[in-house]
């Protein structure tokens, strides 16, 4: 097998079907996953161990990334493919053997594009302040975190810093100056870099991941500190953002990060992409906005009632999950049973139709 030809169709194929992930493994067929489904790719060969390495080495081209994944286990890398398309990925150990996953980075899209709502736009013209981005996996919040940048790039004259693992979406410099750090080799970790940007003249900072109290304390300070701080959270919803970051602290500490998070968390946007009737996928999504009454509320440990301010707060620009969710059933864009299994609180949402 020549791994590097091998490589490039099965990129090849992920492209042509419109897909967005390619799994690699040893001893089973390769896979893409298509709108949501996993589909196996059975017209090809099953992989080898040692085709699955010959593969692992078309990405980790240095013999000292090699190393390190053979000492840790497991690796996250980015990939070029041709110059045209880039991919994100992850190799590790599954019952001793390789395997790979692939995730596809399409073009900067917008947010129009995206099919997501203008008020983001409002958001990313903000010059200073906390916003995050949150839901599942796979969800589409680093590619609307990178319209969010590609639209302050193509506004505004501003010095932008993102800090990545690995990098994802590149940048063309527009009106800003866009420099983008990837941890592991442009510099150690995410924290590290964090705090470097306080030297560094830097107005915009895009995190790709909030991973360790320390990552988030540095995030929150800088928000705080005149930068407009963009981020993401693996979480369902704000208010269990809100509860995770605080989480994320010991309780001598807690106090403190919910006074700095009330005063600079500026919105919290959730996303789910849905399976659309004409095919591909569909954003639904819930947007807190941080407001007086919000800010009283995570100062006071009240965050459990963020979920009725959400749902109530539609004439201060809030969005309900469900309520996204039956207007797309509504427009003919999904499934009412999608619709269900998509709701965090499908009893709600069944009193809504």
């Amino acid at each position: 097998m020549d791994p590097k030809k091998e490589l490039e169709e099965l990129i090849e194929t992920v492209i042509r079907e419109g897909g967005s992930d390619l799994h690699i493994s040893t001893g089973r067929y390769p896979a893409i996953r298509v709108s949501g489904a996993l589909i196996f790719l059975v017209k090809r060969q099953i992989f080898t161990g040692a085709d699955t390495l010959a593969i692992l080495k078309e990405f980790l081209n240095d013999e000292k990334k090699l190393n390190r994944f053979l000492d840790e286990q497991e690796i996250d890398f980015s990939y070029d493919h041709k110059g045209e398309t880039r991919l994100r990925g992850n190799a590790y150990f599954q019952k001793g053997f390789i395997s790979i996953s692939l995730r596809l980075i399409p073009k900067v899209k917008t947010l129009s594009e995206l099919r997501l709502p203008q008020v983001l736009e409002t958001f990313a013209r903000k010059k200073q302040g906390f916003f995050l981005i949150v839901g599942p996996v796979g969800q589409g919040k680093s590619t609307t975190m990178a319209a969010m940048i590609d639209l302050i790039n193509a506004e505004r004259a501003e010095r932008i810093i993102t800090i990545e693992d690995p990098v994802e979406y590149l940048f063309e410099p527009k009106r800003s100056m866009v420099d983008q750090r990837e941890v592991g080799i442009d510099t150690k970790d995410f924290n590290k870099a964090l705090k470097s940007v306080f030297r560094e003249d830097v107005n915009v900072i895009m995190v790709g991941e909030m991973r360790s109290p320390d990552t988030i304390a540095t995030a929150v300070t800088a928000a705080e500190t005149g930068h407009f701080v963009l981020s993401t959270l693996h979480t369902n919803n704000a208010s269990q953002t809100i509860d995770r970051i605080i989480d994320a602290f010991p309780p001598a500490q807690q106090d403190q990060i919910r006074a700095q998070l009330a005063g600079s968390l500026l919105g919290i946007f959730s996303q789910r992409l849905v399976p659309r009737i004409s095919g591909g996928l569909i954003p639904a999504y819930e947007l807190l906005i941080n407001n007086n009454a919000v800010s009283n509320l995570i100062r006071e440990r009240r965050t459990h009632e963020i979920d009725v301010v959400i749902e109530t707060g539609f004439e201060h620009g809030m969005i309900d999950l469900n309520r996204s969710l039956l207007e797309l059933v509504r427009m003919g864009e999904i499934t009412i049973e999608n619709a269900y299994l998509t709701s965090l609180n499908p009893k709600a949402l069944e009193r809504l139709i």
